[in-house]
C-alpha cells in the first residue's frame, strides 16, 4: 500500500500540569476550554493533571510526567534548575496588576491589630499556613515577616497547620486558629464562594508584590511544538478572531486576562525568597565556630549569585 494511504500517526498527547488553585477537580474544569483550544491549535492532544498539593506537582515535574504547566514562582525555580523546564510566560490579570500580595488574616473582632501585636506574645497563638512551596502561603510570609526577624514560624506559634487558602481562611472565620496566611488574588474567590465567613475577617498584613505564576515548559520539547505552544499561550486572548471568546474561558480560571511572554529571570524574585530563608537557618543553627557559619553564609552567597546569573541567561 502506498504512502498516500497511510493515515498521519496520532501526535503523542501533552500533558499540562496545572498548580492547584482551589480543588484538583475544580482546577482541571476551569482549565479544560483553554487547553481544548491550544489542542486544536497544535493539533494534538493536550490532556491535563491537577493535584491537590504543591508537592504533588513537584513531583510530577520531577518524574518528567509533564510536558508543560502553570505553576508559582517557587514552583517553576525548582522546575528550572532542577527539572531541565524553562519559563515561556508569565500571567497577567484582568485588573491589569502585575502581581498580588499575600496576606495575613484574623477575624473581624481579633484583639491583634498589627504584626507587632503578634510577636509580642511568642507560644501564644494558634497558625495556618500553606504547604513550604506555597509563595504567599508560606513563604513570602516567613521571610518578610520571621525570618527578617531571625524567627521561625513553625516554633513561634502555639500550634501551626498546614492547608490550601480556602480552607485555612475558613478556619480563621470559624475561630479555629487566630492568624492564617493567604493571598489577595485567592481572598477575591472567597469572598464570592463564602461571603459570611468573609465577613467575618480582617487583613492583618500585606506583603510587597509578588509577581504573577508562570507557564513552563520542558526544555527537550520538540522545537517545532515547544515554539508552537509559546506562540498559542502568549497569543492567546490577545490577538485574533475569537479574543473576546478566549478571555471569557480564562476568566473562568482565576481572573487570568493572557500571558505575556516571560523568560527564567522572571524567577529572580524567588531565588532572593530562598536566600533570605537559607540565611535564616543559618544564623539560627548551631556551629562549631564564627569561622564554620562565616564559610556556610559565603557558600549560601555565591550559590545565590551562580543562580541569579543562570536565571539571567536563561540556561538549565
Amino acid at each position: 500500500m502506498g504512502d498516500a494511504a497511510t493515515p498521519a500517526p496520532t501526535p503523542a498527547p501533552l500533558t499540562f500540569g496545572i498548580l492547584p488553585i482551589g480543588g484538583p477537580a475544580e482546577s482541571l474544569t476551569a482549565w479544560r476550554p483553554m487547553l481544548d483550544d491550544m489542542s486544536h491549535a497544535l493539533h494534538q492532544p493536550v490532556r491535563s493533571i491537577s493535584v491537590s498539593t504543591y508537592e504533588g506537582l513537584a513531583q510530577a515535574l520531577n518524574e518528567e510526567r509533564v510536558d508543560i504547566a502553570f505553576v508559582s514562582g517557587r514552583l517553576a525555580l525548582q522546575a528550572v534548575t532542577l527539572d531541565r523546564m524553562q519559563v515561556i510566560a508569565q500571567l497577567t490579570r484582568g485588573d491589569g496588576s502585575h502581581g498580588y500580595h499575600a496576606v495575613l488574616l484574623v477575624r473581624r473582632d481579633s484583639p491583634l491589630h498589627s504584626v507587632a501585636d503578634l510577636l509580642r506574645q511568642p507560644g501564644h497563638w494558634r497558625y495556618a499556613r500553606g504547604e513550604a512551596l506555597s509563595v504567599s502561603g508560606y513563604l513570602v510570609p516567613e521571610t518578610q515577616i520571621f525570618a527578617s526577624r531571625n524567627l521561625d514560624s513553625d516554633t513561634f506559634f502555639a500550634s501551626v497547620t498546614i492547608d490550601n487558602h480556602q480552607n485555612n481562611a475558613l478556619a480563621v472565620a470559624n475561630g479555629e486558629v487566630d492568624v492564617a496566611t493567604n493571598n489577595t488574588a485567592d481572598m477575591e474567590r472567597f469572598a464570592e464562594h463564602f461571603p459570611d465567613q468573609f465577613a467575618r475577617l480582617r487583613v492583618l498584613w500585606t506583603s510587597s508584590l509578588i509577581p504573577h505564576a508562570v507557564i513552563v515548559v520542558r526544555r527537550d520539547l520538540d522545537p517545532a511544538v515547544r515554539q508552537a505552544v509559546v506562540g498559542f499561550v502568549t497569543r492567546y486572548a490577545r490577538t485574533g478572531p475569537h479574543v473576546a471568546a478566549e478571555l471569557e474561558k480564562l476568566k473562568r480560571i482565576h481572573d487570568i486576562s493572557g500571558f505575556a511572554a516571560a523568560g527564567n529571570s522572571a524567577l529572580v524574585p524567588f531565588a532572593d525568597i530562598d536566600y533570605q530563608l537559607d540565611r535564616r537557618r543559618a544564623l539560627s543553627a548551631q556551629w562549631v565556630s564564627p569561622a564554620a557559619l562565616q564559610a556556610r553564609l559565603q557558600k549560601i552567597a555565591n550559590d545565590h549569585r551562580q543562580l541569579l546569573q543562570q536565571l539571567r541567561a536563561g540556561k538549565p
